[in-house]
């Protein structure tokens, strides 16, 4: 095993760790998954680590999982899109990991997201860690920014959706907040 393969590896675990189930609101649920409305899951809630923007994107669709955590810069050339409903410690929740941890959660390392625009549809959707450039479009109730920065704007679909925003601890928006 290269350097490199064993570093991510590494990292990867790391970040896994740093997610399992130790009691903390930050905690991944790996057995709840979205229901089709009949209770049946239709996805599972595991987190997705991934270092390529094939990856990234899948996992921020309807059919990935409710944490995408990258390993490395991503940049997009096109929109990206937050979708679906994912449970996570018994309500729905989305997160952008754009860092790592260690063993004690502290952040280790952390990453740049670019896109020209993240429209996030999925209710109560985190970006947290790193910086995302680009605007983000909010169709969903509950976005949040912890400990992250946006260089760009926030456009709020609609007055419910910006009621519901929090800009949490170390969380900074360069632009405008406002309703489009």
């Amino acid at each position: 095993m290269n350097k490199i393969t064993f570093v991510t590896a590494v990292l990867a675990l790391t970040l896994l760790m740093g997610c399992s189930d130790s009691g903390s609101s930050n905690a991944v649920d790996n057995t709840a998954g979205s229901t089709n409305g009949t209770g049946t899951a239709d996805a599972v809630t595991t987190a997705s680590i991934v270092d390529n923007e094939a990856a990234f994107r899948h996992t921020l669709s309807k059919d990935g999982t409710w944490i995408a955590a990258a390993l490395r810069d991503l940049t997009f050339t096109d929109e990206l899109v937050v979708d679906g409903q994912f449970v996570h410690n018994g309500g729905p929740a989305r997160k952008i990991a754009l860092y790592t941890q260690d063993e004690d959660q502290s952040i280790t390392n952390s990453f740049t997201l670019t896109a020209p625009r993240l429209t996030v549809r999925s209710e109560n959707t985190r970006l947290e860690g790193g910086i995302y450039i680009g605007d983000v479009y909010v169709e969903a109730d509950g976005f949040t920014i912890i400990s992250a920065t946006v260089r760009g704007n926030i456009y709020f679909a609609n007055k419910q959706y910006l009621s519901t925003f929090k800009l949490g601890d170390q969380g900074m928006v360069s632009g405008s907040t406002k309703i489009k």
